[in-house]
């Protein structure tokens, strides 16, 4: 119950329409049990039957009057019960929806804020399920379970009153069955909860599945594993099906015998009560008064059930959404965390170590210094720590040993956001999200003018590309860019760092995805661009070796080499295997297609490219492809 009345919580800015919401089911719930009395009323009064001594009816004394004011009094019963259970649907639904917009948004600010170790860790499917399916659950708990127990609540009571006071002996005999159709409603939640709770489960699975099968819609179609993924979505299917259709067997055993129990108490009460007639214990008013509430009192009853029901999922439902709601991101600002300002961008890494699950170390006793302007260029193994090296900068993770400073300042110490705005990445993966290139590109900085976005994309050397499509900036990206090349979705990418400005660059293999003329341009612009900038990259191909101010040689967690492209040379160790086995190639490549090259005319950041990329022939991609299983971009 905890995580009910944790919900009640978020009822609070709309107590006002809940409580009339309230109102209204009160009095839906009195002007539907009044109906009956104003029968009873119009045939004691308005009829006013003459009884012998044996009980039985010989005449009539009816004043017509009280008769008509009767009939007039259940007409407008009946009309204000209908605009009362009106407002309780409308306003129930209005409260209901507005905890639903609440939780949606709580829980989703609350995972943009957490950690990257969390989302490593989640699935998708699940957070969709619970975000849409688990909501749901709860709204109409608040817009129809909640108000209907109230509902339900009130209807026993006033029935069962007006019973007792009517005649309690016959009171008895009309509510003997009551308990045990209560209790029968009880059991019935009590086994549909687990299955309820399996059916949400499950139902992030399905999720789960359908968004990898077509996230990877082309991959499943380059191997052909179109009949697997199908196959895979259908046993999910049909594991929802199956559990479907026993929550719905399993309400629809207890469905029968509510309503059986009701009929039977109905007969019941009518026999009986015939008999008392016959002893002159109550009237045939009094009788049909009865009956009527207990027709009125049947659907309350059965919905007891559903109302238990609609608690159950939403128990579940809590239990699920507070999980990502009190989810804690490990990394945590601290309260007294300062703003970074006056940036000069000086990295260091002091004794940096660190492992994801505090038990395989990833990184041991990493140390580099990078004053501003120094190029750092990141190179080793699969698994040899580069990605993160660099996704503890921004702390995306924060170390278990050592620290990070920037400008003297332990990264811990400053405020998030101030952190990150300073520095930009170029991730190897490259996300584009559903919108224009021009709302791509000023992603990170929404009030940049056209001017500055185009700036951007011609440092990039994408800025002539974009011209020359038919909508140019308007043009519309597809879903994560599969209208682009990787080439282009790349250098969209580096446009939208650069428009940043940062102090601090990343790049992450930021030229692994384009042609030998297109990295040589974007090279031509960074050159420039990193001037007096920290700038971190993770190489794959040899030109970015060969201009760094300082290249760092991974191994298993740990810095095996460091120095220059030459001195490195000189030296026996990993980076010379490296070398002898893919940059040597690249550099043999680049010695034969460099004049090539060299006589493309390289233009300024400001002046328009050429509108085709030069074809790569397949030796010079064979030439330029590195060893992904010495170097792969992975960490």
């Amino acid at each position: 119950m905890r995580y009910i009345l944790r919900l009640f919580g978020y009822t609070r800015p709309y107590r006002g329409r809940l409580t009339l919401a309230a109102v209204s089911v009160v009095l839906s719930s009195i002007f539907m049990m009044l109906s009956p009395v104003m029968v009873r009323y119009a045939i004691n009064f308005g009829l006013d039957p003459v009884y012998n001594d044996e009980g039985r009816v010989t005449g009539l004394n009816g004043d017509e009057p009280l008769l008509i004011f009767g009939a007039l009094t259940i007409v407008l019963l009946a009309l204000g019960r209908g605009l009362a259970q009106f407002g309780q649907q409308f306003l129930a639904e209005a409260v209901g929806q507005g905890v639903a917009y609440d939780l949606r948004n709580q829980v989703y600010n609350n995972l943009q804020r957490l950690s990257y170790a969390y989302h490593d860790k989640v699935q998708t499917g699940q957070i969709m399920s619970r975000v849409t399916q688990d909501v749901e659950g709860i709204r109409m708990f608040f817009s129809m379970g909640l108000l209907r127990t109230v509902n339900i609540t009130l209807v026993l009571a006033i029935a069962i009153g007006g019973m007792f006071l009517i005649s309690w002996k016959l009171a008895l005999v009309s509510i003997v069955t009551l308990p045990f159709m209560i209790y029968r409603s009880f059991v019935m939640a009590r086994q549909i909860r687990p299955i309820w709770m399996a059916i949400q489960q499950n139902q992030g699975e399905l999720t789960q599945v359908a968004e990898e099968g077509l996230s990877g819609i082309r991959v499943v179609k380059a191997f052909s594993r179109e009949d697997y993924e199908s196959k895979k979505f259908r046993e999910a299917a049909q594991k929802q099906a199956d559990l479907s259709y026993l929550s719905s067997t399993t309400m629809a055993k207890h469905a029968p015998l509510m309503m059986g129990l009701g009929q039977l108490q109905i007969a019941i009460t009518v026999g009986v009560g015939a008999w008392f007639i016959s002893q002159g214990h109550i009237r045939g008013s009094d009788l049909l008064t009865f009956v009527l509430w207990l027709n009125l009192l049947q659907m309350p009853v059965r919905m007891t059930g559903f109302a238990i029901t609609f608690f159950s999922r939403a128990m579940t439902a809590g239990e699920r959404i507070f999980e990502l709601i009190d989810a804690q991101s490990e990394v945590q600002e601290k309260p007294d965390a300062v703003a970074l300002t006056d940036v000069r961008g000086h990295v260091r890494f002091e004794n940096v170590s660190f492992a994801y699950d505090n038990v395989s170390p990833v990184l041991q006793d990493v140390n580099i210094d990078a004053p501003p302007g120094k190029v750092v260029a990141l190179l080793g193994p699969t698994g040899s720590g580069k990605s993160t090296v660099v996704n503890l900068i921004p702390r995306f993770y924060d170390v278990t040993q050592g620290r990070i400073t920037v400008d003297g300042i332990d990264v811990r110490d400053l405020k998030l956001e101030s952190l990150r705005k300073n520095i930009g990445i170029v991730q190897q993966d490259v996300f584009l999200f559903v919108g224009t290139i021009r709302d791509n590109i000023a992603y990170g900085r929404p009030d940049a003018s056209q001017e500055e976005i185009e700036r951007a994309a011609k440092a990039a050397r994408i800025h002539d590309f974009i011209m020359s499509l038919p909508y140019g900036y308007d043009e519309w990206v597809g879903e994560r860019g599969v209208t682009l090349s990787g080439g282009q979705k790349q250098r969209i990418a580096i446009a939208r760092t650069l428009l940043l400005n940062p102090r601090i660059l990343i790049f992450d293999d930021s030229t692994a995805s384009v042609d030998a003329q297109t990295e040589f341009l974007i090279q031509q612009a960074l050159q420039e661009l990193m001037e007096g900038r920290t700038t971190f990259v993770i190489a794959q191909r040899l030109r970015t070796v060969m201009r760094a101010d300082e290249i760092i040689v991974l191994d298993r967690g740990r810095i095996v080499q460091r120095g220059t492209h030459e001195e490195l040379l000189a030296q026996e160790g990993l980076y010379r295997r490296i070398y002898e086995l893919e940059l040597k190639d690249q550099e043999e490549a680049l010695g034969r297609f460099m004049p090539e090259l060299q006589r493309t005319p390289v233009p300024a950041a400001n002046s328009p490219e050429p509108r085709r990329e030069a074809p790569r022939s397949k030796r010079t991609a064979d030439a330029l492809r590195p060893d992904l299983r010495a170097t792969g971009g992975g960490s």
